[in-house]
């Protein structure tokens, strides 16, 4: 299967993406000529690594009939101080709420998506120490 996203130059830093026929506007900050216009292309990564994760443990979860009232990833990640500044540690907080959680199952979930099924997961394990836990509030 192959994968084809189209980045236009849109102004001065910003550029747009098209991925499946939505478009995502690119930018960089002010202090290096950007105008902010949407987030800077490397936080882009992190959010891909969330939405794909979460998408695996939501249908694990679904598969396992686990409910819960609300799913929330926070994604902390440190760089490193030379260029190519590239994520030395990533750390992925999935954060469940509900009622009486089966919280072994919510671990399985999230272990066979990070072990498994997540292919952002795995890309970025090749190049960061890639962590994660589980916490039900």
């Amino acid at each position: 299967m192959s994968t084809k996203v189209n980045i236009v130059y849109n102004e001065g830093m910003s550029f747009i993406a098209e991925v499946d026929n939505h478009k995502i506007v690119m930018d960089a900050v002010e202090a290096v000529g950007g105008k902010n216009l949407g987030p800077s292309p490397k936080p882009l990564t992190l959010a891909s690594l969330g939405g794909c994760t979460g998408m695996d443990v939501v249908s694990i979860l679904k598969k396992m009939r686990v409910a819960f009232d609300s799913l929330n990833i926070e994604i902390e990640a440190e760089s490193t101080d030379e260029h190519p500044k590239i994520y030395k540690s990533i750390h992925v907080i999935y954060h469940f709420t509900g009622k009486e959680l089966a919280v072994a199952k919510l671990e399985k979930a999230v272990n066979l998506s990070q072990e498994r099924y997540c292919g952002v997961s795995e890309m970025l394990r090749k190049a960061s120490d890639l962590s994660y836990e589980v916490k039900v509030n």
